[in-house]
């Protein structure tokens, strides 16, 4: 993030946590994954659920209509289902078929499998099972070949595809059935029961040309930051691609030289990085409501169904939950895919803003529709894609060390990388399984964050 007209100073918020949250962490006492020097942090811990931004908690409660004790609670569950989610995810392997979140508060998380055999073992982590028919991966094949016929077909009026891991379904959103029913047909899907919903939505990229804060491309369209990152000693920040081209320069909020866009990519994908000049410092911060400002501490992946907030420079800061991962989109200028669906509003200008859940970074804002008087359909870019396409490291409030000894070989543990679930790394000798997609920072060693990692 950039230097803003003043600094606010940072606010703990005291979280009271009830025994019912606390009682659902079967990895809490795990010896294989506890450091020498004591346990390991929970995930609520290792991801700062626990210690939630104030303003963070008062947006959640406005647009999710919660009061301050759920909205606490709700972002532990959230952190801990991650890490149950992910643990059932590796012991159910080709059989797993999805995860979400449900309640006020996400305390029923859900895994689909697509054995009955496994219930006994999904409900013994404390989670509710659904067997269905078809494994994720099967979703994700049959989304694959949507993507691959948007490259060859014009299909205007079939602007988003998603998998629907609740529905255990590919959808398809038309204008009218006749279009749904013809890009299915192209795709070669028809018989993988591939669902069609027919909305009017037309989703647009939100361009009206900290993270939130506003920046200025070639002194003409704006934008908003979305997160600093680093590269090397370069500093800057990541945005959507759309909002300029790769040698576009940008001008901050208070409109001096700011940056150059050193790589960007739409339509395909809608990510860029801008390299800031040496007076813009990065930072932790998200602007937040009231000029108030919270910070990340990673890029954990959140589950479907989990609370996520936005700051943007046209419409600030508002929350809601994530709908689907790997959307795909068909805007005028061409399809993008892997986007996150979400239920948070935004307007043009907000494009290239900041999504959090809890503390970890999530994404980008790309495009959507409706507004953030009557609401709306908004979709994010995935933080972490970024981070690896382009090389950079996220600025985060967490505290960094410095690993050991680096190990070589192609799977040893590397601070920086972005790992997604189910990958495995080696570290000191022993093998470990991802739980959640994020990027490795120094302070989360695998063998002390089992939030993220599973001995095996």
């Amino acid at each position: 993030m950039v230097l803003r007209h003043a600094r606010t100073a940072r606010r703990s918020a005291l979280v009271t946590l009830g025994a019912l949250v606390l009682a659902a962490l079967p990895y809490a006492a795990a010896a294989d994954a506890a450091p020498a020097d004591g346990p390991a942090p929970g995930a609520a811990q290792t991801l700062g659920a626990d210690r939630p931004s104030p303003h963070l908690l008062s947006a959640l409660q406005h647009d999710l209509k919660l009061n301050e004790e759920q909205a606490s609670t709700r972002l532990v569950n959230e952190a801990e289902a991650g890490t149950r989610a992910g643990r059932l995810r590796n012991a159910l392997g080709e059989r797993y078929a999805g995860a979400w979140l449900r309640g006020a508060t996400a305390d029923e998380l859900t895994v689909a499998t697509t054995d009955a055999a496994d219930v006994p073992a999904i409900e013994a982590e404390g989670a509710t099972a659904q067997v269905v028919e078809r494994p994720l991966a099967a979703l994700e094949a049959a989304k694959r070949k949507l993507d691959a016929a948007a490259g060859r077909v014009s299909t205007p009026d079939t602007p988003v595809w998603y998998v629907d891991v609740v529905k255990n379904r590919v959808v398809v959103q038309a204008v009218d059935q006749a279009a749904g029913a013809a890009f299915v047909e192209a795709a070669g899907v028809a018989g993988e029961d591939v669902g069609i919903r027919l909305a009017a939505e037309r989703p647009r990229p939100l361009q009206d040309i900290t993270g939130g804060d506003a920046y200025y491309i070639d002194d003409a369209a704006r934008c908003s930051v979305g997160f600093s990152v680093t590269k090397g000693a370069q500093g800057g920040f990541v945005t959507a691609g759309h909002c300029g081209r790769a040698g576009a320069t940008t001008t901050g909020y208070d409109r001096t030289a700011q940056g150059t866009f050193q790589a960007s990519e739409f339509p395909g994908r809608d990510m860029a990085w801008v390299a800031t000049q040496s007076q813009w410092t990065p930072t932790p911060d998200v602007k937040a409501a009231d000029g108030q400002e919270v910070q990340v501490t990673g890029s954990a992946q959140a589950l479907v169904g989990a609370s996520v907030c936005r700051s943007g420079s046209t419409t600030g800061w508002h929350c809601g939950v994530i709908q689907q991962h790997d959307a795909s989109v068909r805007y005028p200028e061409g399809t993008v895919d892997g986007l996150t669906r979400t239920t948070v509003c935004a307007e043009p200008g907000d494009s290239g803003g900041p999504y959090v859940a809890g503390a970890q970074a999530q994404g980008v804002t790309s495009g959507g529709s409706g507004d953030c008087t009557s609401g709306g359909t908004t979709f994010y870019q995935p933080v972490n894609p970024i981070l690896s396409q382009y090389g950079l490291t996220l600025t985060t409030a967490a505290v960094q060390t410095t690993p050991a000894e680096q190990e070589s070989g192609a799977q040893a543990w590397t601070a920086g990388r972005v790992y997604e679930a189910g990958a495995t790394v080696t570290r000191d000798g022993v093998t470990y399984q991802c739980l959640q997609t994020h990027q490795a920072q120094g302070a989360w060693a695998p063998a002390g964050t089992p939030a993220l990692w599973q001995r095996v």
